[in-house]
């Protein structure tokens, strides 16, 4: 992700959109699905998103995937992998 200044707390749409490599319509319907903190400032208004939103859903973002693996791999685990093998006695 290209890095953005430390004094940039709100970028644009398209800032994001490129950082993100969505479309810029992607960025606005997250904003809307509350999944990034955004608002329309200014006259004519724009929209603008915090930068610190951005961290926050490719961290979401990242948990998700990361938990998605973990299920998957629980999935195709086998018993024995689980539980260790158990040893009869005889």
């Amino acid at each position: 992700m290209p890095a953005t200044p430390d004094s940039a707390r709100f970028l644009t749409p398209s800032q994001v959109a490129e950082m993100l490599q969505i479309e810029v319509d992607e960025v606005i319907a997250l904003v809307h699905e509350g999944r990034l903190v955004g608002a329309k400032v200014g006259t004519p208004s724009r929209w603008r998103i915090e930068s610190a939103s951005v961290e926050d859903y490719l961290d979401a973002q990242v948990e998700d995937a990361r938990r998605a693996a973990l299920w998957q791999q629980s999935q195709v685990a086998s018993f024995p992998e689980l539980w260790g093998r158990q040893r009869r006695s005889e």
